[in-house]
């Protein structure tokens, strides 16, 4: 942000001059203080794994049993499964969660299972990029 608002500064000072350009300054300035807004883990991803996960994944769930993957918590998620984490932050590629729904495993391993309430095209894109950002608990 900075070096974009140094990139803008003789042309915000040329156009501030005698109230000429002034709107352009407000939208310039709003620019660059703009940017993507991050995914919360609280208030954007629970709603979705609730959604769609919590059927089997709570702490006595059927998907808890079988993998050892619950989703309560954060840090039950962070955990993964008794084979190790299926969330690598910063790795949306390597993420076993993702794979799982987005049908890139065997589709009898796929998520929800019998494709029940799957997730669409649009959570995926959420989950991705949350994942993207470091998968923050935010």
């Amino acid at each position: 942000m900075l070096n974009t608002f140094r990139l803008y500064k003789p042309v915000m000072r040329q156009l501030a001059g005698g109230g000429r350009g002034v709107l352009l300054l407000a939208l310039l300035s709003a620019g660059c203080s703009q940017g993507t807004v991050p995914v919360s883990y609280k208030e954007d991803i629970v709603p979705l794994l609730t959604e769609h996960c919590g059927r089997c994944h709570d702490n006595d769930g059927t998907g808890t049993q079988q993998s050892g993957l619950a989703m309560d918590s954060y840090e039950q998620l962070m955990q993964g499964t008794r084979l190790g984490p299926v969330i690598h932050p910063g790795d949306p590629a390597g993420s076993t969660l993702l794979a799982l729904v987005e049908s890139r495993t065997d589709p009898a391993i796929r998520m929800p299972i019998d494709g029940h309430n799957p997730l669409s095209a649009d959570e995926v894109s959420q989950l991705r990029r949350w994942i993207k950002e470091g998968a923050p608990n935010n």
